[in-house]
């Protein structure tokens, strides 16, 4: 190993123990919230806010990403990162404490909102901390992060949950966040990127945010809605406040998938919205279709997150024979298999063994679509614009994720209020996914150009 790919010589030994740590808490808080909220959604009577657990996290994080970005390559990481992981300890509390599912929901948010500021500023350190040598390595690492709490994190956080209530769940995680404040932020503080003042930045980013997050709750509100007139005026209005927005918001052809970095952009949001809209329920099915404990269904998530960094060590292992477009397609086509096949246990007639081992096929699909799509963001990203092009890249992440998880919840919600079986709003909510992950393989062609190779070890969760 040279000097320049070394993660903890030249002063960054501090700064990297720190970044994993804070991944690996959001990584817990992340998979445990999937595994536990049946049994939250239950005693709170909360099931027609269930969506909304999850997509009021990510909305609140997709503001925070992109007003982050921006504010990372003009002012530095240090103070954006200071006030995530203050925010994201103050939403665990809140989350901790909640009387209601109103008020989870509101703690969610503000959850969302460190973690958004977090991740946008961990992209814009590896950029500006970090030489090139360095940078795949060290999301190599950061992909791992997941691995531990990919394997115990939903086995402990069921059993938690069953035994000594869910609120511990989210209290236990706020130690950890002093401690990967006082590693990190000594390296982060005078740092700044290679901002160029002649570069345009994007016009009022906060506001285009806001309006990006507002927009897209009105457009999930709406589809909660059961009266036909709210429903299509909250959809209408919504789309409005937010489209213009998000155009603003990504590089130029986002769209349509045009030229590299606006197709890696897009496919990697939906390769979100098929994925996370979908593993928000699985737990849900196995538990309240199946009949399985929490600490059981969590079983699923965590095949996925061992496959999933199997599958980022796999792209990065075949780089010689694989380009940039045929591993993201082919990690798109495993998603939407695996998503395809794990609805099936909501038939009577399929054993429920069928879920984990199809949400593990999911999972591998994420590792080799999820980090090549990264990668193509941090290469083609113009000098000074790193922070606002991974801010578009984790943007569209966080969106489609909340969508997706907005789309199911509403779908849950109306077969709860007609009287329906739960299986059927599950179904309908993992059906979307799969035409999410179909616009994907659509979109993905577009990848054209030069084909990147992709250096081993480099990948992320």
């Amino acid at each position: 190993m040279t000097d320049d790919s070394s993660l903890l010589g030249h002063g960054r030994r501090p700064l990297t123990i720190g970044l994993v740590l804070v991944v690996t808490g959001i990584a817990f808080e992340a998979l445990a919230t999937a595994t536990i909220m049946p049994i939250v959604a239950r005693e709170l009577t909360g099931i027609r806010l269930y969506g909304w657990a999850f997509s009021a996290f990510m909305l609140a994080q997709l503001v925070a990403v992109a007003v982050g970005g921006p504010i990372g390559d003009r002012r530095g990481p240090a103070g954006p990162f200071t006030v995530g992981l203050v925010l994201f300890g103050v939403g665990l509390v809140a989350a901790g404490i909640a009387p209601s599912m109103e008020l989870l929901v509101v703690a969610r948010v503000v959850q969302g909102t460190g973690a958004g500021l977090v991740f946008s500023m961990a992209y814009v350190a590896i950029g500006i901390a970090y030489p090139p040598a360095a940078r795949g390595r060290l999301l190599a690492v950061l992909s791992s992060a997941w691995v531990v709490p990919g394997i115990l994190g939903p086995a402990v956080a069921g059993f938690v949950a069953e035994q000594f209530g869910w609120r511990a769940v989210f209290l236990g995680l706020v130690p950890l966040l002093p401690v990967a404040g006082a590693l990190t932020l000594p390296s982060l503080i005078g740092r700044g990127t290679d901002h160029d003042p002649d570069i345009e930045q994007p016009s009022a980013p906060a506001l285009d945010a806001l309006r990006l997050g507002v927009g897209a709750g009105l457009v999930l509100a709406g589809l909660g809605a059961r009266s036909p007139v709210s429903l299509v005026g909250l959809v209408v209005i919504g789309a409005l406040v937010g489209v213009p927005s998000f155009r603003r918001l990504v590089p130029p052809g986002t769209t349509r998938a045009s030229g590299p970095l606006p197709a890696a952009v897009a496919v990697r949001g939906l390769t979100s919205f098929a994925f996370f809209g979908a593993e928000a329920f699985v737990p849900l099915a196995l538990t309240s279709v199946r009949g399985w404990s929490a600490a059981a269904a969590g079983v699923a998530l965590t095949l996925a997150a061992l496959t999933w960094t199997a599958g980022a060590w796999a792209q990065a292992h075949r780089s010689t024979q694989w380009g940039r477009r045929r591993t993201i397609r082919a990690g798109l086509a495993f998603v939407t298999v695996g998503v395809g096949a794990t609805a099936l246990v909501l038939l009577p007639d399929v054993p429920a063994a069928v879920a984990p081992l199809a949400w593990a096929v999911a999972g591998f699909g994420m590792g080799l679509a999820s980090p090549t799509a990264s990668l193509v963001v941090l290469e083609e990203a113009p000098p000074g614009r790193v922070g606002a092009s991974t801010a578009a890249l984790q943007l569209t992440d966080t969106l489609g994720f909340a969508v997706g998880a907005g789309i199911g919840g509403a779908a849950v919600a109306l077969a709860v209020a007609e009287g329906w079986d739960r299986g059927v709003g599950i179904g309908i909510a993992h059906a979307v996914a799969v035409v999410a992950g179909l616009v994907g393989l659509r979109a993905a062609k577009e990848l054209r150009g030069r084909e990147v190779i992709v250096p081993a070890g480099q990948s992320e969760r």
